[in-house]
């Protein structure tokens, strides 16, 4: 029986490598910050609550995590924790470096310290492209980001290659590009979207509020993309791997394809911040643009090319990103039953 840590198990990726491995015959242990009640929720929801083992960690506290992988025996780790909101890292620059990126440097030297054998994962992201120099974005493609998260998270992509190439470390970073999924946080602009649509189809009259809808995202479901990070834990070589859909969609489209599920028919009019989307059957506006969810530097475009770990890994998307909105909808309209 192989034993894993994930930092970051009780949030949307966590939750569902935990239910992988589980699955898999793991012995998992997972680190969660320190709070009154641990949020279990998304754990409880897979069915995997009681499965796992739940440990105080925090990335910024070198004593802990070096006391919390001297005493677990651990196979593989998985580093998904982190100040993971683009919009907050404004705010919050000093914080989101801190764990983001030096977080990282803290895990991987106690690593190469007290269990050098250990099989390592960094949950990079597509943000590091920010200003894309390339289209699609592949593992090669230079770097732009274009908020503190993703400059941060720069910084943990190329400490986990440079532990890599340092010391032996079998070292892998994921570059996933974004991933929803029906237990995404509130606070994400998929999550927003499906949430307030299906308050709308219950009745309600409060029409989300959104920015920048021309913006392009590559969108795939997360429980496909946990499996390509345990995927790269189990080659022989440690690499990089891009994890994405190799599509782009708008935000309006994903609006779009949420409503449909729930029975609306969108009628868009106007542009720029007088932009709005009403529901044709009910008469409702369900979208209006407010500015303040604009950001200072915008990343316009992200589509990837997984080529490499299509080729190598033998992974696939399999959810395509109507379906997921779809999911992500209906989940939402039935919780609210």
């Amino acid at each position: 029986m192989k034993t894993a840590f994930i930092t970051g198990i009780t949030g949307q990726d966590g939750a569902y490598l935990a239910k992988l491995l589980v699955e898999k015959g793991y012995k998992v242990h997972g680190g969660v910050r320190r709070i009154s009640h641990p949020e279990l929720g998304r754990l409880e929801a897979l069915g995997v609550a009681k499965d796992v083992h739940i440990h105080d960690f925090d990335l910024t506290e070198p004593n802990n995590i070096y006391r919390v992988i001297r005493d677990v025996a651990m196979d593989e780790f998985y580093n998904l924790a982190g100040q993971s909101f683009v919009g907050a890292s404004w705010e919050l620059p000093i914080y989101t470096s801190d764990v983001d990126a030096m977080g990282v440097a803290r895990v991987l030297d106690t690593l190469r310290t007290l269990r050098p054998e250990t099989r390592f994962y960094q949950a990079s992201t597509s943000e590091m492209f920010g200003l894309v120099q390339e289209v699609p974005q592949r593992e090669t493609t230079q770097l732009h980001p274009r908020s503190p998260y993703g400059v941060a998270k720069v910084y943990g992509h190329f400490i986990t290659m440079n532990y890599r190439e340092s010391f032996g470390m079998h070292a892998s970073s994921g570059i996933l590009f974004n991933h929803e999924s029906p237990l995404r946080g509130k606070e994400f602009v998929t999550r927003k979207i499906t949430l307030a649509l299906a308050k709308l189809a219950h009745g309600g009259v409060d029409a989300v509020q959104l920015g920048n809808m021309d913006a392009r995202r590559d969108w795939g479901f997360s429980g496909d993309y946990v499996e390509g990070m345990w995927r790269m834990l189990q080659q022989d070589v440690a690499d990089d791997y891009v994890l994405a859909t190799n599509t782009t969609t708008t935000i309006r489209d994903f609006v779009n394809y949420a409503a449909d599920a729930l029975g609306m028919d969108l009628a868009w009019d106007g542009e720029g911040v007088a932009e709005t989307a009403t529901d044709r059957k009910s008469g409702k506006r369900v979208v209006e643009i407010n500015e303040k969810f604009f950001r200072p530097a915008e990343v316009e475009l992200l589509i990837g090319d997984a080529r490499k770990a299509r080729e190598k890994l033998g992974w696939t998307p399999k959810v395509d990103v109507r379906e997921l909105a779809q999911m992500m909808a209906k989940s939402d309209f039935d919780a609210l039953l």
